[in-house]
């Protein structure tokens, strides 16, 4: 149904991970980037601090996009694109990547027959336009679908699902300033009302700055409610130093400032309680634990990106990380979060150059479609 007012998109809502997107054909959308852009924005329901007119869910991680379509690379089945959607501020950020709706993307493609399914494991290769590399999916199918139902438990997540396996290694330097884009495994930062601290920035998926809790006043534990306005001053002091590193051009004077780079805090482990459920999580069930500065706020779980680059991270010697880790033999890299736990499989070693780098990187989420329709748009809105 189309009337004089309302214009019609196909749409379809996916739970990735420990976070809820909303899916795209992008062929179905406006070929002009702005109209296209306007056209998301009323689809979420942004700019409005509940989102109320649209889909969206009010807080960062229910407001992700992903856009879908034909692959523009030979070694790719799809191309994706993520978008994170501003709530209060009609702005899309196109940078970086998100691990968790990214799990979700075999299993769309699969489902809209974009690619042919092949049991018992069907494998993707996704081409994200975003960080303009290839990252791969091993989605389970059976019958020519997508399996929802499993025992795969995904800390964040209610209940089980399917495995999907998630192999991020085609995904090191995305900012193609190499595994360390400094040059350096530790930095020293000065930072206004901090004093100088120590930092390790790596780029696995995402750029992402290590630091330890404890410079910054932090024990490593806390979320979002155990912050202060001062503290996460501090932080955004670290974000806008390590912005000027990387060489992102005006990134202080943007009104909506994009997520990357990321910012960590790595504490030993402990015991902790999961915030979700209340339930306490043993020091021996962690390698460390670790907290993400995400759009303001400490990031309720753990994102599936920032897991690659933090479990690499671990795995090389010399960084913030890997030197407040339990040494561990395996290649299993366990992150405390918020959440519960996550855990991916990182292996580091050299280039033919002597050069450190990751030779594996990948972790396991769950997915599964919640709806699919119609989502109709205010004409005024687009044009």
């Amino acid at each position: 149904m189309e009337t004089r007012d309302l214009i019609p998109f196909r749409c379809t809502i996916m739970r990735c991970g420990t976070s809820k997107g909303i899916f795209l054909h992008k062929n179905h959308l406006p070929q002009d980037e702005a109209r296209r852009d306007r056209v998301i924005l009323a689809i979420f329901g942004s700019p409005d601090p509940r989102q109320i007119d649209g889909l969206g869910g009010a807080e960062p991680l229910t407001s992700k996009l992903a856009l879908i379509g034909p692959p523009t690379r030979e070694d790719a089945d799809v191309d994706y694109t993520f978008g994170q959607v501003e709530i209060g501020k009609p702005f899309i950020h196109y940078s970086g990547l998100c691990g968790n709706i990214s799990s979700g993307i075999g299993t769309f493609a699969i489902e809209e027959g974009l690619v042919r399914a092949t049991e018992p494991i069907t494998h993707v290769r996704v081409h994200s336009t975003n960080t303009r590399q290839v990252y791969t999916l091993d989605v389970p199918v059976r019958d020519g679908l997508p399996l929802a139902i499993g025992d795969y438990k995904v800390d964040g997540v209610p209940g089980t699902g399917a495995k999907i396996t998630v192999d991020m290694t085609g995904a090191v330097a995305s900012m193609r300033k190499g595994l360390f884009p400094t040059g350096n495994k530790k930095d020293k930062l000065d930072i206004p009302g901090l004093g100088t601290v120590t930092v390790s920035i790596v780029d696995v998926v995402n750029p992402c700055a290590f630091i330890r809790a404890e410079e910054l006043g932090l024990k490593g534990d806390e979320i979002s409610k155990d912050m202060t306005k001062a503290v996460y001053d501090r932080m955004d002091g670290i974000r806008s130093r390590v912005a000027g590193l990387l060489g992102l051009e005006n990134w202080d004077l943007q009104e909506s400032k994009d997520p990357t780079p990321f910012l960590a805090f790595v504490s030993a482990a402990r015991d902790y309680t999961n915030h979700l459920n209340g339930e306490t999580i043993k020091e021996e069930a962690v390698d460390f634990l670790s907290r993400v500065y995400f759009l303001g706020g400490i990031h309720q779980t753990y994102p599936g990106s920032i897991s690659c680059v933090t479990a690499s991270a671990a795995k090389l010697p010399g960084t913030v990380v890997c030197d407040i880790r339990k040494r561990g033999d395996g290649s299993t890299v366990r992150i405390g979060h918020p959440g519960g736990v996550i855990a991916v499989e990182a292996e580091a070693g050299t280039d033919g150059d002597g050069n450190d780098a990751i030779l594996k990187v990948s972790y396991g989420r769950t997915a599964r479609r919640i709806m699919d329709g119609t989502v109709y748009v205010p004409r005024n809105r687009i044009e």
